[in-house]
């Protein structure tokens, strides 16, 4: 009996992974203000499994799209002890954001704990913090990084094509976030030549267009955002460690997992004001 109930668990959370990355086809089709969504009926019940954080977060941040821009605070929330290393995450954004070989807006370090015999190992999935005080926008070229009104640290590929500008950005970047796209595609396939969304447009990987020679990093998949969907990283984490939404909103998870538990954020004494979170 718990092998078939194991088994209905998994066909229910692939699912949802499936539903999670159809995000790029439907960022350019659904419009919030014509077509608001009903909550979920779990938007207020407390989480038990994976699925059901899921589907709580997915309540969020189609609620959170009801309010102005100006209104949402979108953050991060990471819980270490239930990666399980797997780097499903590290996959599905190197796929939603068609990014080519050694770029990935996402890595999962292991970090060692402890002396032997008594050594433990955790893995900690990082990515963009968002700072509230961004260090790279300070030296890159003005208006090449935009810090928008939910908090989402954006880039403009049209300006910030120097590669000086970038290598300076990414030396002031205290949590390595920022890349170099300089690579078009060896074997252009239909996926690869695809139009991709990315920072509400969309755009080609062809060789001197953006983003190809531009600097690049995670915008919290915000194309997906704008469609009503997760971050494709929080969609496919199979042990829940990955928990998104709007801190505005009292009702959300990552309210709720804020408020009781002690979190931390990575070089806070830099005063960045990172808005991804550790618990």
């Amino acid at each position: 009996m718990s092998q078939e109930r194991s088994r209905r668990s998994r066909r229910r959370f692939l699912k949802l992974a499936v539903l999670g990355m159809t995000g790029t086809a439907m960022a350019g089709a659904w419009d919030p203000a014509r077509a608001p969504l009903k909550p979920l009926a779990t938007e207020s019940a407390r989480p038990t499994s994976t699925w059901d954080r899921l589907r709580r977060m997915l309540a969020d941040v189609r609620r959170a799209l009801q309010k102005p821009v100006s209104e949402r605070r979108w953050i991060m929330v990471i819980d270490p002890r239930r990666c399980v290393g797997c780097e499903a995450c590290v996959v599905a954004c190197k796929a939603e954001n068609v990014t080519p070989p050694g770029v990935s807006y996402r890595t999962v370090p292991e970090v060692e704990l402890g002396m032997y015999p008594r050594v433990n190992r955790i893995f900690m999935p990082t990515n963009c913090m968002q700072c509230d005080r961004p260090p790279c926008q300070k030296v890159a070229p003005e208006g090449a990084i935009v810090k928008r009104p939910d908090g989402i640290v954006a880039i403009d590929y049209t300006k910030f094509t120097s590669r000086e500008a970038f290598e300076a950005a990414r030396q002031a970047c205290p949590y390595t976030a920022l890349y170099w796209d300089d690579r078009t595609f060896a074997t252009a396939g239909t996926y690869e030549t695809r139009r991709l969304p990315e920072y509400e447009g969309t755009y080609t990987r062809t060789s001197g267009q953006p983003p190809v020679g531009s600097a690049r990093k995670c915008h919290f998949c915000l194309h997906r955002l704008d469609a009503g969907l997760l971050p494709a990283c929080v969609s496919t984490c199979l042990g829940g460690a990955m928990h998104f939404g709007d801190q505005n909103d009292p009702e959300s998870l990552v309210s709720e997992l804020l408020a009781p538990h002690r979190v931390i954020r990575l070089n806070e004494r830099a005063g960045t004001e990172p808005r991804l979170h550790r618990g």
